[in-house]
């Protein structure tokens, strides 16, 4: 038995660019047979809309808000439901798994970081740090080039979003430094595109089962 799960998803109104709500894209994904989806949403230094005047515990409030109802629609209708978060460092994206809403709370100011030390700081806290969308360019990305390997934990060689060309080289860059590999859809609503992800041998009961998969080598979904 095969168990089917997004890497990389976006629910609104947390995330700016997204069009679907978090129990819309739930349903989307349990009537395509998904097990699970990993919710990771803009984080509060990205494509959000989290108000820049709010507290620091507001703004993790808010964040969270997108995942939660998620969760809560999840356990209706059956969908396992995971929390990430999206990082954003000039306009380059890396998907964390692992980190926690308290440890993100008792960390004020943490989307303030510069790439490198944000790096050190969710691996020292457990957590596990992908590249997402290497090589994609656009007017808002300083350097479309990826990041050293030794601050990333996998690579995002799929992402359904991207043309052709992009996630070649992603995966060339993947294969050359021994990184593990991962795809995900990137979806931003329901009708975004055919969703993409990764299979699983056996129902993840945590984050870190998606986790211990990834760096073990998944069978990806490209869609």
């Amino acid at each position: 038995m095969k168990f089917l799960y997004e890497t990389h998803m976006h629910t609104h109104p947390v995330s700016a660019c997204a069009v679907s709500s978090p129990e819309e894209m739930v349903r989307y994904y349990k009537e395509q047979g998904f097990t699970g989806i990993v919710v990771t949403d803009h984080f509060i230094n990205g494509n959000t809309n989290c108000p820049q005047h709010f507290s620091w515990e507001k703004k993790i409030e808010f964040y969270a808000s997108g995942y939660n109802r998620a969760k809560i629609e999840g356990d209706k209708c059956g969908l396992d439901v995971f929390f990430g978060l999206e990082y954003s460092y000039q306009g380059t994206d890396f998907l964390v798994y692992g980190i926690t809403l308290e440890q993100l709370t008792n960390h004020p100011d943490f989307d303030k970081l510069g790439f490198k030390e944000f790096s050190a700081a969710v691996r020292e806290k457990g957590a596990f740090l992908a590249q997402a969308h290497p090589f994609r360019t656009a007017w808002w990305i300083a350097d479309p080039s990826p990041a050293e390997p030794e601050y990333i934990d996998a690579i995002e060689v799929h992402n359904a979003a991207m043309p052709p060309d992009v996630n070649k080289k992603a995966l060339k860059y993947a294969k050359k430094h021994n990184l593990p590999q991962m795809a995900g859809s990137d979806a931003h609503s329901v009708s975004s595109h055919a969703p993409s992800g990764i299979v699983l041998k056996k129902r993840a009961e945590s984050i870190f089962d998606i986790v211990e998969a990834i760096r073990g080598g998944v069978e990806l979904v490209r869609n």
